[in-house]
């Protein structure tokens, strides 16, 4: 009897134990179904506006909760224009280039004959308008001369830049590359209008080749440009993908206020940093945003763009109805302001001020992981990093690289976002979306060259026409050196 008693509490123990097993198991897969059912739901509620997606990515439905947060705070300032603010239109001009004279024939009242009675006054009006332009042909003719001495027969020397029977000159080879590579029109598309403005159709060739010429005669400018950003205070990164050859690429940008280079290359991450020749050797610091691959290249100061902080912040108080969210949100901006109103006078924030600050930083983190407590150790070790929740790896982000979050707080040379990176990488999404893609490497990395060109010109003031006629003459325009270049 009390073997077989034994025997059955052997059993039960046997049962209890599997169940448990099975109960911990359960558990388990409980814990994982219900992390991939929130990062499913989080993929739903992303849109622009709480996260890094584009406003194209939205769609055409209209959120089904009005927007009740933005990051815009609206100003004092009516609608419309400022007092002080200087009007434009179209002035008239003292020296017209052409009259017309519209006679008075007969009296509008009694229709009397007015053809002889002198004139008393002009109302006069001008119309601004384009004369009608076509192609010149200049032909150039080299004297030939037989020497009476010997007899022989000697040719002038033609201009340099003169040496086929018959070729384009370097304004119509400019407006090609200004309408292909600065106004995105493609290539077929270019011929086409030379033919509606000028009455001359250009061939694609034609294009192509113009585009290859002032891209061999930017080298040294684009050369410069990059020194020049190497010893920059700030410099913007930011990289987006562009498609060529039927393959995703990268383009990688780093720029400032007056300076832009693009990096072309197949990779992301590292090895298209270090070939772009900027990071490994940038003496100031690095804004981007939480990409790890520039930590990796750039050993320096970095900073880390704030606009996607708040949108990230934004997406868990409203996912994850967190209040911590919220009020570093309004911290963030908060210390904006304080930066914006004492820059003017000062290069740096009152040691009490600071202090208080960075208190209230922490004291928001504290809440932050009191709310988002680490997960439990899984049942089976298992390799690799244990997967945490969005707002504990965010809090982990804001913890650990305080520094680099509240970066514009301490330097005032740095801005609080990297609006000038992604700004420059916006016309190269535009080229994508008009073009869809480039068909071969070659021309997407000499449209970057003739890009980043273009963009320094325009942010130093520079006509773009004049900039692609003055490269193509070889004689490219070279930016000014940044006020803190060195010598």
């Amino acid at each position: 009897m009390a073997q077989w008693l034994l025997q059955r509490l052997y059993e039960q123990a046997g049962v209890i134990r599997r169940q448990r097993e099975t109960i911990e198991q359960q558990k388990a897969e409980i814990q994982e179904q219900a992390a991939t059912i929130q990062s499913l739901r989080d993929q739903l509620a992303k849109d622009s506006h709480n996260s890094s997606k584009s406003p194209s990515s939205d769609g055409y439905e209209k959120p089904p909760v009005p927007r009740t947060r933005s990051l815009r705070h609206s100003g004092e300032k009516k609608t419309g224009g400022q007092p002080g603010h200087t009007g434009h239109r179209l002035e008239p001009v003292e020296q017209p280039d052409h009259f017309e004279v519209h006679p008075v024939i007969e009296c509008a009242h009694c229709h009397a004959s007015l053809a002889d009675v002198p004139v008393t006054d002009y109302e006069k009006r001008q119309v601004f308008d384009l004369p009608p332009v076509r192609v010149e042909v200049t032909e150039h003719q080299a004297e030939i001369k037989v020497c009476p001495q010997c007899g022989e027969l000697t040719t002038a020397a033609f201009p340099p830049d003169v040496t086929q029977p018959t070729q384009y000159g370097p304004r119509i080879k400019a407006q090609a590359t200004y309408f292909n590579t600065y106004q995105f029109i493609p290539l077929a598309r270019t011929s086409e209008m030379f033919g509606d403005l000028y009455g001359h159709s250009l061939g694609e060739d034609t294009i192509r080749h113009a585009n290859g010429r002032i891209e061999e005669e930017i080298a040294p400018t684009t050369e410069v440009i990059r020194q020049q950003l190497c010893d920059s205070d700030v410099v913007h990164c930011d990289e987006t993908g562009l498609r060529a050859v039927g393959k995703l690429h990268w383009v990688h940008v780093a720029s400032t206020p007056t300076l832009t280079h693009y990096t072309f290359h197949p990779k992301r991450g590292a090895e298209a940093m270090e070939e772009g020749g900027i990071l490994p050797q940038l003496t100031g610091t690095a804004v981007h945003d939480f990409w790890k691959s520039y930590f990796k290249v750039h050993q320096g100061a970095h900073a880390l763009c704030n606009a996607h902080h708040l949108r990230d912040l934004i997406f868990i108080h409203e996912q994850y109805q967190q209040a911590w969210a919220d009020e570093m949100i309004d911290l963030l901006l908060e210390i904006k302001e304080a930066v914006d109103q004492t820059r003017p006078t000062q290069d740096h924030l009152p040691p009490d001020l600071l202090a208080d600050l960075e208190r209230r930083y922490a004291e928001i983190l504290k809440c932050g992981f009191a709310a988002n407590p680490p997960p439990d150790p899984p049942p089976q070790k298992k390799r690799g990093r244990q997967k945490q929740s969005l707002p504990k790896n965010f809090l982990d982000r804001l913890r650990d690289y305080r520094k680099e979050v509240l970066a514009f707080m301490y330097d005032f040379r740095v801005p609080f976002d990297n609006n000038q990176g992604e700004r420059d990488l916006r016309m190269i999404k535009v080229k994508q979306k008009v073009s869809g893609a480039f068909r071969t490497v070659a021309g997407a990395e000499q449209f970057c060259d003739i890009r980043g060109y273009i963009s320094t010109a325009r942010k130093q003031g520079q006509p773009v026409l004049d900039a692609l006629e003055a490269a193509y003459r070889g004689e490219p325009w070279m930016p000014t050196p940044p006020p803190n270049a060195p010598p």
